[in-house]
């Protein structure tokens, strides 16, 4: 179940309350007249099945309430109530499988900003990665995929496309394009500085790396594991159940090649620099293709479902 806080203006309370009374899987209406103060007006609260949350979100915003009053939602993490019980079997759906797309685009917002954080954590993913590509280390690897933070970016991009945000889309792209430029030029340097303590080699590089070589070699399995990992990633982000571990996983996809790219680069060695960099395009495009495409799917698949229950 979610919690609803909303301030509304006098004028417009009693539509807010007919809207939460005809939408379906809501329960515990309370209204306090005169409560808000900032901005003035009333306060209104009530649950609502996850399932049916971004119906009566969008029916909120559609009366104005984001721009007049105030808007607010958290999950409630246990409710024993024999009416949320019956508001979530009147549901259309399951609330595990269900999409706040207005959370989900806020939620990716916040992780596509261009910020330092962000630039420190692929910085430090992509130096790590450089360790493990060198070393041919799995190890250093997966550590690198735990630092990683480009799925944020890449989620967003995909919310954008789907959700037609193009300022959302300008600043996932800029947050991709800018943070894995500075994380491969920061790690260039840090390739130079490690070979001249003896830590990095150009023989290292070049050896046999059974366990990382398949971060300069791109092939059709590339492609798929993205999508794959794109795949799992959002749903990852919309599902109620998901594991936070899951979109770190997609860093083993891009963070791996981009190190190997600059320790590369900083050999001069052309041929596994071109390599890395079209792994890491191509393993970028798999992601976001499939990112979009599963959105797609299920705003589809929830669409049909109020129908469904509109017919019902």
């Amino acid at each position: 179940m979610l919690h609803l806080r909303l301030i509304t203006p006098s004028d417009r309370t009693d539509d807010v309350v007919r809207l939460i009374g005809e939408s379906v899987g809501t329960a515990h209406l309370a209204v306090f007249p005169g409560a808000a103060r900032n901005p003035a007006g009333d306060v209104v609260m009530c649950d609502v099945a996850r399932e049916a949350g971004d119906e009566l979100l969008t029916g909120l915003q559609e009366l104005g309430l984001d721009e007049s009053g105030s808007i607010a939602m958290e999950s409630i993490d246990l409710s024993l109530s024999r009416r949320a019980d019956r508001a979530e079997e009147e549901a259309p759906g399951e609330g595990a499988d269900a999409v706040l797309w207005e959370h989900l685009t806020d939620e990716t917002h916040e992780e596509s900003t261009l910020s330092v954080t962000y630039l420190a954590f692929i910085t430090l993913a992509t130096m790590i990665a450089a360790c493990g590509v060198v070393l041919d280390n799995a190890v250093l690897i997966v550590g690198a995929m735990a630092v990683g933070p480009e799925f944020g970016p890449l989620a967003g991009l995909s919310t954008a496309l789907v959700q037609r945000k193009p300022r959302l889309a300008g600043r996932s792209a800029a947050a991709l394009l800018v943070g894995f430029a500075a994380a491969m030029a920061v790690t260039v340097g840090f390739s130079l500085f490690m070979d001249a303590a003896g830590l990095f080699s150009e023989a290292k590089l070049e050896g046999a790396r059974p366990n990382t070589s398949f971060v300069y070699a791109p092939d059709a399995f590339s492609f798929v594991v993205a999508v794959l990992a794109g795949i799992a990633g959002t749903l990852s982000l919309t599902s109620a159940k998901s594991g936070a571990l899951v979109g770190v996983a997609i860093s083993v996809t891009t963070v791996p090649a981009a190190a190997n790219a600059a320790v590369a680069l900083a050999y001069g060695d052309t041929g596994q620099t071109w390599g890395s960099t079209a792994q890491l395009l191509l393993n970028l495009l798999g992601i976001v293709l499939a990112g979009t495409l599963t959105l797609l799917a299920q705003k589809w698949f929830w669409g049909r479902q109020r129908e469904h229950a509109r017919r019902v």
